[in-house]
């Protein structure tokens, strides 16, 4: 947020950003005020080294990803240090002396792998006294750095995790272990990449903090401004439409923050007024902006810290995280538009009065043309340039860089034919959406530099978010004197030394945005090095399959519960992995115990979704005080009312834990995937309907529950069509070479094998694997990576091959394969939608008999 703007929000809440975002110090003295400025500062210029190929260009300060993870958490250390005070109370105008020394000694802990990084090669896992003086001081200095900047709840756990490490042998049976000694500990949770310096800080290093700085850039660009002014004159003149444009634009919002509570400022700011202005309560207008925010971080390519660490801990690239994650992100905020739709209605609002009266006809050319060009940039992205990487060979960069030169001038050549865009906080008069949108078509280009990086080049999403932060960059600079150029105007406004002012800001602003991120990564780290050093992760699959009774669905209902517990303390990337570290490899394998194969990213995109809610879960949701704020209304109210509003997020994980068609898994062409994004956004609709008691008229309960049951029906056909026809026919294991030589090539068999664990306890789990094209079933099983025996009568496996897919999907030595799951043929079960449609006709034509005139003239959108 620009100084200019910050007179706009309301001080409760900007202490609110501040201490959890940024830190709460603004120091009185110049040296301090310098130093937290150009600390944050030094580390983006870092962090934008590391991510591009200059290093290995010009053979200069190359760093391993061990090197770089300590540099980064250096810089986390020494800020949380400076920017956070000891406590609420403690001053806030200047860095008293022992906050200098902790960040010095915390920092020096930090860079000790990079200072002594060769040494330490030559010893692994023999340390010296230093070491372990050195280890001890930092692990202590970062649990209190989390306290300062993320409050004491991660501390809490992480401390507790460290003190089940060391004293292991006294815990109960049921968890004790033999414990850890200091040397021991130590080795693996500072001096190592199993601990503070594993995945977590690695993906922060690689890919958080670029992802951050390429929205800081963006909104010192303008572009926040722009997607809000461009919800509104497109959406504010329909019924509750402020509400409506809050929803788009915190969605927008979401390519430039990953952060739920500071998307609730950002475009709170302009939407919570407006609402209040059109007839929503204060509660009604802080929870749907609420809403809106917290999905703001489900939104692709950029979804919040989380994401890129299900890079690392799914295997899967980033664009097939996008990929899994865009349609259940689309029908969230489709449905939620629709929940604003049917509030407008039950309280008989209208939209805000738009200077040009538009036809029908003019309403929908208006509309093609908006998905039009969406279409076509897409297009374009993909195959116009992907068509250049195929003609132009080697020098296609350069065609690229050329084209996307071309195409920003001629944007900010367009921009200038319409008025610029206003930077006030309140609008009185919505703006006109084609001049509105013309002004800044040029703030896209990053974004389509991003995903041309990402889908056509398939580059890391580090490299990717480099380059498209150079073009953002470049951007910045040049924007205001390429307009002044254009216009004839002169001014501050247009001057290059604002852009300079504007860089610098964003830069700053993306180092200080990262202090959280980067310590709780950090801390996380604890908590994933002591389930590798200890085995606690076999002990919770046993505990929960006791608790549980071995139901997966109890099991999903208890990992909601503790991800929403745990988010009321910890930020969502924290609460992510210490989660799916802990809960993650439990449902995948009571799953499989239970015949229900579930991909690792369903349960990782399960554990993301409620994360998230808890930034606006009662009572500690920071996101619901932060709306409140600006709104004026009760925080717990605004809370309880988000959460209500946020329900539908809430039930779509189960849902694509058991229809994974959600998540585009198993789509099988065009018409296939058409008819799961239309029953999936009807479905979605549907139960907004339900749980507002509203469609045509005010709803009542048996056809509430109806509606629920077509929504269940729409999002799971299965469910119904299974029992009727089986959608597996049972092969005995000892026809798995002919099986799958039969098998369609280049898809995934489903196996239910029997073996033994460590204890002697036989199990029986199912397991999906991928099949290749090979000819022959030998082939293929040798391409999957094991090989297999008879043995009196059974399939036994007598080979694992080392790092293949069978053994990464669980094949091991002398399991049993008990049978082949071979796809029976049977009628689709997209067939169960035509009772669920009848149903819902029924209900339609009851609740049209009870409409009043009135009501049917509110269910008009505009």
């Amino acid at each position: 947020m620009t100084d200019k703007n910050k007179h706009s929000v309301p001080e409760g809440v900007q202490n609110i950003v501040v201490e959890t975002e940024t830190g709460a110090r603004s120091p009185a003295g110049a040296i301090p005020r310098k130093i937290l400025f150009f600390v944050p500062l030094i580390w983006t210029l870092f962090q934008l080294w590391y991510a591009s190929p200059l290093p290995f260009i010009l053979n200069f300060f190359v760093l391993n990803d061990t090197e770089a993870r300590a540099i980064h958490l250096a810089f986390a250390m020494f800020l949380a240090y400076t920017a956070y005070p000891t406590f609420k109370s403690s001053p806030k105008d200047y860095i008293p002396l022992q906050d200098w020394i902790l960040a010095l000694t915390a920092s020096f802990c930090a860079a000790y792998l990079y200072i002594f990084y060769a040494q330490l090669s030559l010893r692994p896992g023999n340390p010296t006294t230093l070491d372990l003086a050195v280890g001890v001081t930092g692990i202590v200095l970062l649990l209190e750095a989390t306290r300062r900047a993320l409050g004491p709840p991660l501390m809490v756990v992480a401390s507790i995790f460290l003190i089940y490490t060391f004293f292991g042998s006294h815990m109960p049976d049921v968890i004790a272990h033999k414990g850890a000694s200091l040397s021991k500990g130590m080795s693996h949770y500072w001096l190592s990449t199993e601990g503070v310096f594993g995945v977590a800080l690695g993906v922060s290093t690689s890919m958080v903090f670029m992802f951050v700085l390429f929205g800081s850039l963006l909104e010192s660009a303008g572009a926040g401004n722009y997607f809000i002014r461009t919800a509104f004159a497109a959406l504010g003149h329909m019924r509750g439409g402020p509400a409506k444009a809050a929803v788009v634009s915190s969605g927008m919002t979401g390519l430039v923050s990953g952060s739920s509570i500071a998307n609730v400022v950002t475009t709170g700011t302009f939407t919570i007024p407006l609402m209040k202005k059109v007839g929503f309560s204060a509660e009604k207008a802080g929870a749907v902006e609420v809403a809106a925010s917290t999905n703001g971080q489900l939104t692709p390519p950029v979804m919040g810290a989380a994401a890129f660490l299900m890079v690392e801990y799914v295997g899967i690239s980033y664009v097939e995280v996008i990929k899994h994650a865009f349609l259940p992100a689309i029908i969230s905020y489709i449905a939620l538009v629709y929940i604003v739709h049917l509030e407008a209605c039950k309280m008989g609002l209208k939209g805000m009065d738009r200077p040009d009266a538009r036809t029908f006809g003019n309403k929908i050319i208006s509309f093609f043309l908006t998905i039009l060009t969406i279409i076509v940039i897409g297009g374009f992205t993909y195959y116009g340039l992907g068509w250049i990487k195929t003609a132009a060979g080697g020098a296609a960069i350069y065609f690229v860089v050329l084209l996307i030169t071309a195409s920003y001038f001629i944007l900010i050549w367009l921009a200038c034919q319409v008025p610029e865009l206003e930077l006030t906080h309140e609008i009185k008069v919505l703006p006109d959406l084609r001049e509105t949108a013309q002004a800044g078509y040029y703030y896209l280009l990053p974004i389509v530099v991003l995903m041309w990086c990402l889908v056509v080049e398939r580059l890391s999403p580090s490299l990717s978010a480099y380059y498209a932060t150079v073009v953002l960059i470049f951007i910045v600079l040049t924007q205001r004197p390429l307009k002044s150029f254009i216009r004839k105007k002169s001014g501050p406004d247009f001057s290059f030394r604002l852009g300079w002012e504007n860089l610098i800001d964003g830069m700053v602003s993306g180092g200080r945005n990262m202090i959280g991120i980067g310590v709780a990564t950090a801390a996380a780290g604890i908590i994933v090095g002591t389930v590798t050093l200890t085995g606690i992760g076999l002990v919770m699959t046993e505990f929960v399959e006791f608790i549980s009774g071995g139901n997966l669905l109890l099991i999903l209902f208890f990992t909601a519960v503790i991800s929403l517990l745990l988010g009321m303390g910890l930020p969502t990337t924290a609460n992510y992995i210490v989660v799916s570290t802990l809960m993650a490899p439990v449902i995948v394998e009571l799953g499989a115990l239970n015949g229900l194969i579930v991909p690792l990213i369903a349960v990782h995109l399960f554990v993301f979704y409620f994360g998230i809610l808890a930034d606006d879960t009662p009572p500690v949701g920071l996101a619901a005080f932060a709306a409140a704020g600006i709104s004026g209304g009760d925080p717990i109210r605004t809370g309880i009312q988000g959460f209500t509003y946020d329900i539908r997020t809430a039930v779509l994980p189960f849902f694509f834990i058991f229809n994974t068609e959600l998540l585009m898994i198993g789509i099988q062409d065009w018409l296939h995937l058409l008819v799961v994004i239309l029953s999936a956004v009807a479905a979605m609709l549907i139960f907004g309907a339900a749980t507002q008691g509203y469609w045509l008229t005010k709803s009542r309960f048996y056809e509430t529950i109806a509606l629920l049951l077509v929504t269940f029906t729409l999002l799971r056909p299965g469910f119904f069509w299974d029992e009727v026809f089986p959608p597996y026919e049972e092969k005995p294991g000892i026809e798995l070479v002919q099986a799958i030589e039969k098998h369609h090539a280049d898809t995934m068999i489903r196996l239910v094998v029997k073996g033994e664990d460590f204890n002697g306890n036989e199990y029986t789990k199912a397991m999906m694997l991928p099949v290749g094209s090979e000819p022959s079933g030998e082939d293929r099983l040798r391409g999957i990576g094991f090989m297999v025996i008879q043995d009196d009568g059974k399939l036994i496996v007598d080979n694992v091959m080392f790092g293949s897919n069978a053994e990464r999907m669980g094949i091991d030595f002398d399991q049993e394969i008990v049978t082949v799951m071979m796809e029976a043929q049977r009628p689709p079960k997209q067939l169960m939608f035509f009772p669920a449609l009848a149903l819902l006709g029924l209900i339609y034509f009851l609740q049209k008999r009870r409409q009043t005139p009135e009501e049917a003239s509110r269910i008009k959108l505009v």
